[in-house]
């Protein structure tokens, strides 16, 4: 009798087919790094939208239309300067996460995070626009909150 046992299948060997884990998160991996992906196209449109939003804040106040008193009031000028920023390092997240660095992630979070905070707070300007960007905020959240590493998947 062999003090051996044969692995049991699904379960690694402590030398042998690595393969296993890939083949055992294949039915969500592959969807996971496919939202990944498109997180970072959609943070690379955002980024662009958000500058285009807010050169038309900034350039002229008649594209949105004036409100009343606001709790978050603020210049159209001022949410200009917010909107171009931070399109800006939204823009540079999303490419940095469609080249894989290991910083974009975390940065694509919070700075999907932020977005999502200042299209809230841009709301009464341009309520339909903002609410179409705080889903894809949230989606973009999930997208990378949900990624996991190849390393951390083997452990």
């Amino acid at each position: 009798m062999s003090q051996h046992a044969e692995p049991s299948p699904g379960r690694p060997s402590h030398g042998g087919d690595a393969s296993w884990a890939q083949r055992s998160g294949d039915r969500t991996s592959g969807w996971v790094t496919g939202g990944v992906v498109f997180a970072g196209v959609l943070l690379l449109l955002n980024g662009a939208l958000a500058v285009l939003q807010g050169i038309a804040a900034i350039a002229e106040d008649d594209v949105y239309a004036r409100i009343g008193t606001y709790v978050y009031e603020m210049s159209l000028t001022g949410w200009g300067i917010v909107h171009v920023i931070l399109g800006a390092l939204v823009f540079v997240t999303g490419f940095g996460l469609l080249k894989d660095m290991a910083w974009a992630r975390v940065a694509g979070i919070v700075l999907a995070s932020l977005s999502l905070i200042a299209q809230f707070l841009f709301l009464p300007y341009a309520p339909v626009w903002s609410v179409i960007m705080m889903a894809i905020d949230v989606f973009v959240i999930w997208a990378l909150a949900s990624r996991q590493d190849s390393a951390s998947s083997r452990a």
